[in-house]
């Protein structure tokens, strides 16, 4: 199960880089190219927040099945997580780090619904997720990428 889980988690990861880099670049050629905002956009936008959230699903799963996760706390406790660099990044940086950018996408998928006109809405998309790229960029675990 532990195995499936993670090739998942894992696959998955490179949709929703894609996606989430996608939909920025789309924001910010939109926004500094004054487009209208479309339909299209408003389908990547929520493509790519649909597909964070299952990311997110998955990666909780993985989180406490993974015996770099919530089982490497229960048995070497946290302050022996907290001192290898490579556990820390399993069992504390990188979860939050995608926390973070999710939260980032959601925040900026519901503001971007409220506003009427486009400039304002791509404004609002181009801000919160290049963030949410950029926290995410900051915590893949780049060693078992490549």
């Amino acid at each position: 199960m532990y195995n499936t889980i993670q090739f998942v988690h894992s696959y998955w990861a490179y949709l929703v880089l894609a996606v989430l880099t996608i939909t920025t670049i789309n924001s910010l050629v939109s926004y500094f190219g004054n487009k209208e905002f479309s339909a299209r956009d408003f389908r990547l936008a929520l493509f790519t927040l649909i597909v964070t959230h299952i990311q997110l699903l998955i990666g909780i799963v993985l989180y406490f099945v993974s015996p770099l996760g919530a089982k490497a706390i229960a048995s070497q406790g946290m302050s022996a997580a907290m001192s290898d660099p490579n556990l820390r990044l399993y069992v504390v940086e990188h979860p939050l780090a995608m926390i973070i950018t999710i939260v980032f996408v959601t925040v900026g998928y519901s503001k971007h619904k409220k506003k009427l006109t486009s400039k304002p809405k791509f404004k609002l998309l181009a801000i919160f997720y290049t963030l949410g790229l950029l926290v995410m960029l900051t915590r893949i675990p780049w060693s078992n990428w490549f």
